[in-house]
């Protein structure tokens, strides 16, 4: 009777770990480990950048890009941590070494040098954000987490596709206006003579009086 209670005990526990929480806990291997402490950081520098872009900017349009950087990522990041709390996997709030040095470096600058600096540095981090979801939405074992990856990726496409657009304005300018013709060259030549450099327009002068 002893053995058979023993037995029943050692059943239980391996039901235990062989449940959901075990098959959940299996799922979220090395390299979906790895896509969360990526795609968590990326998203608080992106957010990160754009809030000393929001304060140093000086075109209109890079400052609205910014504002929909913090408003965007802020929204996926909080996605990703609710997340990866189900999975039981911590989630890193603190910036890489190197994306501090970048933040560093932007609140360093102002003006069109900022403005350069900023959207080179979007474009970058984005092409490589969208290889990083790409990735994981092809081959994360996790399925929510590859769901994530999917719901994001038109996202960030579409920052993508918004910061090469500010970032070309930011480093072409604006289009030059044609310059305006000065008056005295439109004013037509009645002068009832014809000049070689300014040929013959009498067919446009007012009649003699």
């Amino acid at each position: 009777m002893k053995v058979l209670t023993i037995i029943s005990l050692v059943a239980a526990a391996l039901v235990a770990l062989t449940g959901p929480a075990a098959a959940q806990i299996q799922l979220v291997n090395e390299a979906d480990r790895e896509f969360v402490s990526k795609a968590a950081t990326g998203g608080t520098a992106e957010v990160e950048l754009g809030r000393v872009a929001t304060q140093r900017a000086v075109r209109p349009s890079v400052r609205s890009f910014a504002e929909r950087m913090v408003a965007d990522h802020g929204r996926a990041n909080a996605e990703l941590a609710a997340l990866a709390r189900r999975k039981g996997l911590d989630v890193p709030t603190a910036l890489e070494p190197s994306q501090q040095a970048m933040r560093d470096r932007l609140s360093g600058l102002s003006g069109p040098d900022f403005d350069r600096a900023y959207m080179s540095e979007i474009v970058r981090d984005h092409t490589e954000d969208i290889a990083l979801f790409e990735r994981a939405a092809e081959i994360s074992s996790d399925p929510d987490l590859k769901a994530w990856a999917t719901r994001s990726l038109p996202m960030l496409r579409d920052h993508l596709a918004l910061a090469r657009q500010v970032n070309s304005e930011v480093v072409l300018g604006p289009v030059p206006a044609p310059a305006a013709l000065p008056a005295a060259l439109i004013i037509p030549w009645c002068q009832g003579a014809y000049a070689p450099a300014a040929g013959s327009n009498f067919g446009s002068c007012p009649p003699a009086r």
